[in-house]
């Protein structure tokens, strides 16, 4: 299939985008994306013979707006982005474009908080219900909510948490409820959209944040109070591509621990920041051997590797929780006594 101009749909703009990237980028994103999109990808890219020159400018063109609109509401809000992109580009098209962005990327409930100090937001929801506070900590970032969280008393902290990680959807007549009086006691303006927040990986984004004592204690109670969900969040916590927050003397010591066959397989879909790193860390004969395996290994499955990958995290995760090596965290973790 010959590409010319004319409207596509969102699946075959992205194939036509990792086309005019090439091969080594397209990799790379390739890594990030789940196995069923890169499937989706692949067969939408094999169907395609060429890509004008037109349309590739098009397509960058459009990815380019995008990534500054998504820019722009990070540091600023979606009306901030709105502002400088129709100065940019007009009105018309400026709503195009943020009216391309996931809902994800939209006004989400509690925007007013987050430039908020979190000392400050803390005084204002400390007494509120355990649901409440889940529920505004679920919509901050991360860092903000680890700070907020860390700082709750500790008959709070783990049943705070255990409602962020259980939360899906939220009624927006409570989110605007909340909002009001969370406003009112803060007396910012706030814009409101709503969008499903919480569930695991919210509270594993928080936890990444916090101290480690608040991490240990919320996940002991929560492994008393509902182990299939501790160990969810545990499977989170520390993902492989995380090895790049390790120092040398860690890498070196969980190397130790892992079976080189896995550590073969788990590196076929590592990043090159990864591989140089553990190479880095390992004896030359043995860094050489494990390249001349990579080298000629063939084709293996994507959740092989993945396998591969969690059984060096739970190395690593056994190795921390022992006191042999650390993570880097927030808090009370930059503390050296």
């Amino acid at each position: 299939m010959a590409v010319s101009h004319g409207d596509y749909t969102g699946r075959e703009k992205a194939a036509m985008l990792l086309i005019s990237l090439g091969p080594e980028k397209s990799a790379k994103i390739f890594k990030h994306l789940k196995e069923e999109e890169i499937e989706q990808l692949t067969l939408e890219i094999a169907n395609i013979r060429s890509v004008s020159s037109e349309d590739k400018e098009k397509v960058l063109e459009e990815f380019y707006q995008i990534c500054l609109a998504q820019d722009f509401i990070a540091e600023g809000g979606i009306d901030y982005a709105k502002e400088i992109l129709e100065q940019a580009l007009g009105a018309e098209k400026a709503l195009d474009i943020i009216n391309k962005l996931t809902v994800s990327l939209q006004v989400r409930p509690f925007d007013f908080v987050r430039k908020a100090d979190p000392g400050q937001l803390l005084n204002f929801i400390q007494n509120e219900h355990p649901q409440t506070i889940a529920l505004i900590l679920a919509y901050l970032k991360p860092i903000q909510s680890a700070t907020v969280l860390s700082a709750l008393p500790q008959e709070k902290q783990a049943d705070v948490a255990r409602r962020i990680a259980t939360m899906d959807r939220t009624s927006p007549e409570i989110i605007k409820e909340v909002e009001r009086i969370l406003e009112k006691k803060l007396a910012s303006l706030v814009t409101e959209d709503f969008t499903a927040a919480g569930g695991v990986q919210a509270i594993v984004d928080i936890l990444n944040s916090v101290d480690r004592g608040t991490e240990r204690y919320i996940m002991e109670t929560l492994d008393i109070e509902d182990t299939d969900l501790a160990e969810e969040i545990r499977k989170r916590m520390f993902v492989f591509e995380d090895i790049l927050q390790l120092d040398n003397r860690a890498v070196q010591r969980f190397l130790r621990e892992v079976d080189n066959a896995d550590l073969t397989l788990a590196l076929k879909g590592a990043t090159e920041e990864v591989q140089s790193l553990i190479f880095t860390n390992m004896s030359k004969r043995l860094a050489d051997q494990v390249k001349e395996d990579l080298e000629f290994m063939g084709p293996v499955r994507l959740k092989d590797v993945e396998e591969a990958q969690q059984k060096i995290v739970n190395v690593i995760r056994k190795l921390e929780d022992a006191g042999e090596i650390i993570i880097s965290r927030g808090g009370g973790d930059e503390i050296i006594v």
